[in-house]
């Protein structure tokens, strides 16, 4: 695998970290993962402004944009010989003294690597389960996609090595909260029902252009504190997340559900698939 390291090409097996980065000694680093369709790396400037505005609160001087990332992730694919990829951008805070740092880190390290992906060839139902353990709080004001990803990992043990279940949050109130790897969704009616990113979830790429979607769809959008009961009393459960995208839910409990044949589950993978090669950003669906 090649991959792009602090503005060189090399071999992935090269790659070389200081330990004194503060990303590897206090966490303090940030990362994307998002999906190239064809050669377009769908919804790559919302995935620079959630990484930009993370980096601002870390206090990392550096900032991305459209331009400057396009050739990277066009070198990495023609190097890696790949049309349709996943991808990882990374930015660590950089070297600095043992210590908390309040200064600004002022040269980050910015790793780029992807692995082939092939594009969909329909979608995979999964089932939901209540984890026993309980959704950290976000280190500040809001969940960063950053190092601080224990609580994942802790809850990825407690499921298991299944791809066929994803397990879900709830919040120390008891609130419905997120899966390991995605955001969550239900329908009712004409309203589609989501966990508040004031309950202390990620607000996924994915899941705002999904409630983007919606509105295409003339859906309402509820955003809430909501408690497992109201899964239960649903129509339709999907996840979703940038590499898996719209994930049908077939079963919570003892409940069955659509799947992959919802009403609203299909309505919203085929506009999902008719704007993966194209759009730049949510803002710009027609």
């Amino acid at each position: 695998m090649i991959v792009f390291a602090n503005g060189e090409y090399i071999s992935g097996d090269e790659v070389k970290i200081s330990p004194f980065d503060h990303g590897f000694l206090y966490g303090l680093g940030l990362f994307e993962t998002f999906r190239i369709y064809g050669g377009h790396p769908f919804l790559l400037d919302d995935h620079l402004v959630r990484l930009n505005e993370g980096l601002r609160t870390l206090g990392i001087k550096a900032e991305y944009r459209r331009h400057e990332v396009l050739p990277i992730l066009k070198g990495l694919l023609a190097a890696n010989s790949l049309e349709n990829a996943y991808v990882r951008m990374n930015v660590s805070a950089g070297v600095g003294e043992i210590g908390l740092q309040t200064a600004l880190y002022e040269h980050p390290n910015l790793l780029v690597f992807m692995k082939p992906l092939g594009t969909s060839s329909g979608m995979v139902e999964k089932k939901l389960v209540l984890l026993n353990l309980k959704r950290n709080t976000p280190e500040g004001d809001i969940r960063l996609k950053s190092h601080h990803y224990l609580n994942n990992i802790l809850a990825k043990r407690e499921l298991g090595a299944t791809s066929e279940v994803e397990g879900i949050f709830l919040t120390r109130e008891g609130f419905l909260a997120e899966g390991i790897v995605s955001n969550l969704f239900w329908t009712d009616g004409e309203t589609l029902f989501t966990p508040s990113v004031e309950t202390g979830i990620l607000n996924g790429i994915t899941r705002q252009f999904v409630m983007k979607l919606a509105g295409k769809l003339q859906l309402e959008v509820q955003e809430g504190f909501y408690h497992q009961e109201a899964l239960l009393e649903a129509e339709e459960l999907f996840v979703t997340n940038s590499i898996q995208e719209v994930v049908p839910v077939s079963m919570f409990g003892k409940r069955t559900f659509p799947g992959k044949e919802g009403r609203v589950v299909k309505a919203l993978s085929r506009l999902y698939g008719e704007n993966r090669r194209k759009l730049w950003n949510r803002n710009s669906l027609q």
